[in-house]
């Protein structure tokens, strides 16, 4: 064990931004748990993989955010395997898509639970277990970070709240010099996006990507990287920002 090298939790890391998370820190040498939940199709022993392959070291932990205990075990198992935990990184989320008059009270808990709620638990428990100051970024969305989205109210107000959770711990963790930041993503191909049910749909993904300034959707790695940055020493005065990774949609004026 190399207790030099910095380690990173990261939740939601079975598949898209969170295994591209976990190999843009493999490729750096930072070390990850990488947090994937059970009912997941993806096989996140494909991102260990990944991050092997780059010359990495990682582990993988079974983590549900609705729930406490879990994610208290998942923080403490950097600890565990190494000893260290210096960077915590909030990404697992679920899209649900639901009309106002549909959106049950249950409905509306579960999705807060995994999508805000859960960014609480994950980001509590790593800084009581912070080897230093450490570092922590939490996924947002241009849908509530920015927009808003019909049949999506829970999603867009959960996406709202954690860029004013973010702010807020940002100002509480300075004082000893702790760091917390949000990405608010656009149009980025994940399996989620590709959700037909809930979100884009592959078809919806390719008629966006011409809307898009950049004329594409985003990808994984170029948020992951986007990630990477805000939690190393590079980014070591940045703290209680929203970086907007969206290829210029947000900025764009469509009525001119």
């Amino acid at each position: 064990m190399n207790p030099a090298k910095k380690t990173a939790i990261i939740t939601g890391a079975a598949s898209g931004i969170g295994a591209q998370l976990a190999l843009a820190y493999a490729e750096v040498g930072i070390r990850a748990v990488i947090g994937t939940y059970p009912a997941d199709p993806h096989d996140p022993e494909q991102t260990l993989a990944l991050v092997r392959e780059a010359g990495g070291d990682g582990v993988v932990h079974e983590v549900d955010v609705r729930d406490a205990t879990q994610v208290d075990r998942f923080a403490q198992r950097a600890l565990d395997e190494w000893g260290r935990l210096d960077i915590v990184v909030a990404n697992a989320g679920i899209v649900r898509m639901h009309p106002l008059e549909k959106l049950t009270d249950d409905a509306w808990d579960d999705l807060m639970s995994v999508d805000l709620t859960g960014v609480l638990r994950v980001f509590r428990s790593g800084v009581a277990r912070m080897s230093g100051p450490g570092a922590m970024v939490a996924v947002s969305s241009i849908s509530g970070g920015v927009y808003g989205w019909p049949d999506h109210a829970h999603y867009t107000a959960a996406k709202a709240g954690v860029l004013g959770l973010c702010r807020a711990l940002a100002i509480e963790l300075a004082p000893a010099g702790g760091r917390v930041n949000s990405v608010i993503l656009g149009v980025i191909e994940t399996a989620q996006t590709a959700d037909a049910v809930n979100s884009f749909g592959r078809a919806g993904l390719e008629l966006a990507g011409p809307k898009i300034p950049l004329g594409r959707v985003g990808q994984p790695a170029e948020v992951a990287r986007a990630i990477r940055f805000l939690t190393s020493d590079d980014a070591s005065y940045v703290t209680g920002q929203q970086l907007v990774v969206d290829g210029g949609l947000t900025v764009f004026m469509p009525i001119s």
